[in-house]
């Protein structure tokens, strides 16, 4: 009984950790989807000085897609290392 209260422990913990980790990775989501795109006038006025682009339309075009990607290998690695935490990592 003793290792199954542990085990349920350790899968609440886990549970917790992941849910922090998906509402932040969500909330860094929602600010490059939504707010940046909000904000798009007053960025174009910045020009980046290497491609010639204004920001707005660079962050509307590829910025937030670059973050995307960016978010999805660190997001995997995030949670690849809190499933190793907790023991309940795939075998490699």
């Amino acid at each position: 009984m003793p290792d199954s209260a542990n085990l349920k422990q350790r899968e609440e913990a886990h549970w917790r950790k992941t849910t922090r980790l998906m509402l932040t990775h969500l909330g860094i989501w929602f600010f490059f989807s939504f707010i940046i795109h909000m904000f798009v006038t007053p960025l174009n006025k910045i020009v980046i000085p290497i491609l010639g682009f204004p920001l707005g339309f660079y962050m509307a075009a590829q910025g937030s897609l670059i973050v995307f990607v960016v978010m999805l290998f660190i997001f995997a690695r995030q949670q690849d290392d809190i499933d190793r935490e907790f023991g309940f990592a795939e075998d490699d």
